[in-house]
This record gives C-alpha cells, structure tokens and sequence, in this order.
C-alpha cells in the first residue's frame, strides 16, 4: 500500500542508513518527513553539562546533514514526545509514524500512549526490529523459554543466524530517497543552550562518520581484540558502545562485517570474541524484554532477601566509591575514568561494580543508577545485565561466593599501573608493586615518592579480607531461602 504521507520518528537510531524504519517509511509513502524530538520527559534531572547530549547534538548535525543530501531533512523539536508526536503527525497530515522498537519498559509505555492517540486520530504506528539482531522471543529453547544462561543462549542465537542469514539483510535508504519530502529551508537545528544544556565539543567522534571511523579503525587490530580487551590501560576495544547505544552505526553492519573476518580470517581469534560480545548485548536486551521487572528487582526473586548496608555509613562509603577515593587504586582509577570522561572499560566496570556490592556491601541498584547518570554508553539492559551480574543477583551471574580481590585484579590486568598513574597521577612516582597497594608500603618509602596515606592518597575505606566475610554471610540468607519449603 503506498500511504501519501508518513513520519520517521528518530530516537535511539541516529543514522540514514541501513535503517528499518526509514527504509520502510520510504518504500510505503510518497512523502516522508524526519523528526527527532529532544524529550523533555527524558531530559528531566539531567546535569547541564550531560556529555551525551553533546553526542546526541553532534549526531543530529550528522544526521540533518545526510537527510540533506539525500533530498529530505530533519525536524527538531524540544517538548515532551508524547505530546510532540501527535501533534507533529496531526500538523503534517501524515497517515503513519514509523520507529524502530524500543524494549525500555518506559518508552514502551510511552510509545504506547503515542500509538493510541495517533490511533484516535486515524493514524497508524508502525515498529519495526532496528537496535538487536534477534529480540525479545526469536530466540528460545528447544521448549520455548527464555534463556537465562548466556553460552546456551550464544549457541542458539548463532544456530539461527545461520539458517536466517537474511536476518542480516541492509534496509537500503538511498534507492528510495526520491520520496523524502524536500526540505522547506537551510538547516537549524537547536543549539544546546536554547534546550537548557551546555554547549562543547562531543566526549568522542560523533555521527555516522565518527561511528565508521573508530570502526574501521578497530577493524585494522580486531585480531588482538580477545587479549587487549581486558588490559584499560591498552586501547583494545572497539569504543564503539556509545554509537550502538545511539545508533549512528548498524548492529547488521557490525555482524555483518565480524562474520566476514571470521570467514576469510583476518579478524583472527579476536572477530569471534567480538561477536561474542555484541550477542551479550542482544542477551542483555533478551532479558529485560522478557523480566521487566529486573529495571527494579533482581532476576532472581530469592536475592531480594540480600539485606544490603544502608544509612550514614553506607551513604558516606558511596560518596567514596562515587569519587574515586576508595584507597584501592584501580577502582579509585576506574571511577575517576567515569567522572571526567564517561567512558569506563569493561574490565573496570565489572571491579568497581563488585568492589561496591561485595566489598562495600551497598545496593546494586545505587551503583546502577550512578552509571546510567555518568556514562556515555547508558542502555538500562546492558547496565542492568552488567550490575546484576557482577551483584550475582542476575541471570547467569557470578556466583555470589566468587569476589573480586581489587589488588589481585590490579596486579593481573594493570601489571605495570599504567592505567592507574593516567588517572590517579598522586600515585605516578610508585613502581609497578608499590601502586597496586600503597597501604601496604612502609610509610617512609612511599614518603620518598611523595605520597602520604591519608594526605595525598586515602587509606583503604574497607579490609578486603574482612568484606569478603560479611559478603558470604550477607548471601547465606539466599541458601536458606532455597532451601525453605
């Protein structure tokens, strides 16, 4: 059927390529309008300084700039997008909106409520598969139910991609673009500071040419990717969460061209692993799409038993670990990563993430919310699956009497304390055996390299020895809630 008029409603999709909604708008329509709508209801208790809507204004000028090329452009619009979008459909007499799905459990409500009043005014809503490969329910087991265990979960997702190859299929955007409707004037997109935030340079290359540089960059090294990608201190992974988590790049694009190094094998070992790492993704989303209530409460209802540490001691124990002065260094490190640049290494996020739950003894949830608040990549499912995991609380998790020692993790994976000296440079004159424990240094010498505990650099805030039995206690009241009848 082939509509007059429809409108691409852009969100987490910044891009004008290989893109579903727009593909399928511009096949369908005769005149296809863009939006992206800055949403107010998303905005609300964002800091003015939020580097990711830095990223997200950088994207759109890329954005608006491609549109315009191919002979459309893109709307803006600051407001809430459950009021914008009807309102923007009503004004342009579209008879569909297009997007490609969300699976927050916000934006689905939210959608929802778009959709009915589109509906009430006879119009329609269409969603299409656009930010995972395979979602909430194409992947099952052999008796139709949800993984909750990822290496079963990997097998099967890769067993069905090879019998649906065309799963990987593009969606061709330019064959199509004689059906844009042309733009009505020059470009003007919003400046940041008429929406209430500050302007300044993006945390990292934005848009779809930033997203296709950093990847054809990765690409030339993907075949270490396997061994650099545990080392923070190496540049060895791909940085390219943030544009998967805004879409200027193609989740297709990205298999696509991992299975195509694993085929003629110059990717090495290291395309596999990445491809590993981009089905945890679809995973993580798998989970949340099908347990919702994991944006609240473990996955495991039994964990909401673990009774964690609260109250002025426990606030000010956070306010620590918030601030990179926990006295342990390559968390101290890893936080003061987070709080300048956004960005944080895997690695880091699974030992920051453990030091605060199994070493602190604090809510999961509080270290979940202060990532979603700092990082430049924030998606709820994978910062979900991640936290969950690392608090053992979630699918597939680390089993609960397995805890990270923060030292043992420094010595292995930041031997020489390269890492540690860029962030924490009070630290930089100790050696490499000196760095990953300053506490445990005679006084004296760490005097010689101007350092004083206390001073310069905090004491330990916690004995990880002595955490580590309070955690085991903490969890024994899972066992026994197993064990009940």
């Amino acid at each position: 059927m082939n509509l007059s008029k429809s409108l691409v409603w852009f969100r987490r999709d910044l891009r004008a390529f290989d893109h579903a909604a727009l593909h399928q708008a511009l096949r369908s329509s005769q005149q296809v309008y863009c939006v992206f709508v800055y949403d107010t209801d998303i905005l609300a208790g964002l800091p003015r300084d939020d580097r990711r809507l830095r990223f997200i204004h950088a994207s759109l000028a890329s954005l608006d700039a491609e549109l315009r090329r191919l002979g459309g452009y893109l709307i803006v619009r600051h407001g809430s997008a459950r009021d914008a979008l009807p309102a923007m459909a009503k004004a342009l007499e579209v008879d569909a909106v297009h997007v490609c799905t969300d699976v927050e459990p916000l934006a689905i409500v939210r959608d929802a409520d778009v959709a009915a009043q589109l509906a009430a005014q006879g119009r329609a809503f269409h969603a299409y598969k656009d930010q995972v490969i395979f979602e909430k329910d194409e992947v099952l087991t052999l008796a139709g139910q949800p993984f909750s265990v990822f290496t079963p979960y990997k097998n099967a997702w890769l067993k069905r991609l090879a019998a649906r190859p065309e799963t990987l299929a593009a969606y061709p955007v330019d064959m199509y673009a004689h059906a844009f409707a042309p733009p009505a004037s020059p470009s003007a997109l919003p400046a940041l500071e008429d929406i209430g935030f500050d302007a300044g340079e993006p945390p990292l290359p934005a848009g779809m040419e930033g997203a296709e540089a950093l990847f054809e960059a990765f690409v030339m090294d993907i075949a270490d990717y396997g061994r650099a990608r545990d080392f923070p201190a190496e540049d060895g992974t791909s940085r390219l969460s943030t544009h998967l988590r805004f879409g200027t790049t193609s989740i297709r694009h990205l298999v696509r061209t991992a299975q195509q190094l694993m085929l003629s094998g110059a990717g090495g070992n290291g395309a596999a692993v990445w491809l590993s790492e981009l089905i945890w993704r679809d995973f993580y989303a798998m989970v949340l799409a099908q347990n919702p209530h994991v944006a609240e409460r473990s996955f495991k209802p039994a964990f909401d038993a673990v009774q964690w540490d609260d109250g002025a001691d426990a606030d000010a124990l956070f306010a620590a670990w918030c601030e990179g002065r926990t006295g342990y260094p390559l968390v101290d490190a890893a936080m003061v990563q987070l709080n300048t640049t956004g960005f944080m290494h895997n690695r880091l996020r699974m030992v920051t993430a453990s030091f605060l739950t199994k070493d602190l003894g604090i809510d999961w949830r509080r270290g979940e919310a202060y990532f979603a608040l700092k990082l430049n990549d924030y998606e709820l499912a994978s910062n979900n699956g991640g936290w969950q995991w690392a608090a053992s609380t979630g699918c597939d998790a680390q089993p609960w009497f397995r805890i990270f020692n923060p030292v043992t993790q420094s010595t292995r994976f930041d031997a020489r304390g390269e890492f540690i000296r860029r962030h924490l440079p009070q630290l930089a004159q100790l050696d490499g055996k000196q760095i990953h424990a300053p506490w445990q240094v005679k006084p004296e010498l760490l005097a010689e390299r101007g350092v004083v505990l206390g001073k310069d650099y905090p004491a330990p805030v916690v004995d990880h020895d002595a955490a580590r039995r309070r955690t085991l206690e903490r969890f024994a009241v899972v066992r026994k809630t197993a064990a009940a009848p």
